[in-house]
């Protein structure tokens, strides 16, 4: 049985021990709510989530186009693949690079 994490997500259908996972294990979520792509999860239990803004430019008062990339905990029981659609979640540092945890897959993007 997963628990309600307070965020407007669907809880996975599969359990897991992850003590990272926010579902069934002790992590806490807070802060910013994200979406983005996965675009690389070749490492163990961590995904790279690459996501496209818009910033303003003040001078010619219009908007670029700009990415990041951002490391998060991708647990066993969402287990997100390249090219999903994900939702990431801000949690306390898990590393020296990932402080989101994945949440929801919220689909598959098609190229």
């Amino acid at each position: 049985m997963a628990k309600d994490i307070g965020l407007n997500v669907k809880a996975p259908q599969t359990e897991c021990n992850d003590p990272h996972c926010p579902f069934h294990g002790q992590l806490a979520v807070r802060g910013q709510l994200l979406e983005g792509t996965v675009v690389s999860a070749k490492m163990s239990k961590s995904v790279v989530v690459s996501r496209e803004y818009l910033k303003r430019d003040l001078k010619y008062d219009r908007y670029e186009k700009r990415r990041s990339k951002l490391h998060a905990h991708n647990p066993p029981c969402i287990n997100a693949k390249e090219g999903d659609k994900v939702v990431i979640a801000e949690c306390r540092p898990l590393s020296k690079t990932k402080t989101f945890v994945v949440v929801e897959v919220a689909g598959h993007e098609s190229n």
